[in-house]
């Protein structure tokens, strides 16, 4: 496909606009493209997309409309210093230890996010019910020790017997 605008280099950018409703497309060479604004580099300041100022964004919305103010006090990292408000303000972190010390919230974020607190990933075709099985297996040890760990001993021998009968079933 050639450029809609110059007539002259291959087309590669799909440009679609919906203004009033109304919706247009066109495609054009990445020159006349970057020559009328439609390109963007996100990773050049000045432009209309800032990442961190979307993810700056995500974390303060507690504070737009709707939400009930967010007490994050004095909320630092024990390691690097760096403030909660730091960090929404640059969308980074500082090192490490901030996952753990800004842990109480990050969870709400990452839950309004992706709708769960872990990520689990797309589940290849193939390979999926062995990764399913694997995934119920670690479940049920986990459950088991914290079974274990409440005193829950029935539940844990309940648990420990669906468990090796598990491990059972998928060896054969």
């Amino acid at each position: 496909m050639i450029c809609e605008r110059c007539h002259e280099r291959p087309a590669t950018v799909h440009v679609t606009k919906i203004v009033n409703g109304e919706k247009t497309g066109y495609h054009l060479c990445e020159q006349c493209a970057k020559e009328q604004g439609e390109i963007l580099n996100p990773f050049v300041a000045g432009n209309a997309f800032d990442f961190n100022k979307l993810l700056s964004g995500l974390l303060n919305m507690e504070s737009s409309s709707g939400y009930a103010p967010v007490q994050t006090g004095n909320l630092r990292c024990a390691t690097c210093g760096m403030t909660y408000n730091q960090f929404t303000q640059i969308g980074r972190f500082g090192c490490p230890d901030c996952y753990d010390n800004f842990s109480s919230r990050l969870e709400p974020l990452l839950r309004r996010i992706q709708t769960a607190g872990t990520h689990t990933g797309k589940v290849p075709v193939k390979s999926g019910d062995q990764i399913n099985q694997q995934r119920k297996l670690e479940a049920l040890k986990r459950e088991l020790q914290q079974a274990v760990s409440n005193e829950n001993f029935e539940r844990a021998a309940e648990l420990r017997d669906e468990i090796r009968a598990f491990e059972q079933n998928s060896d054969s």
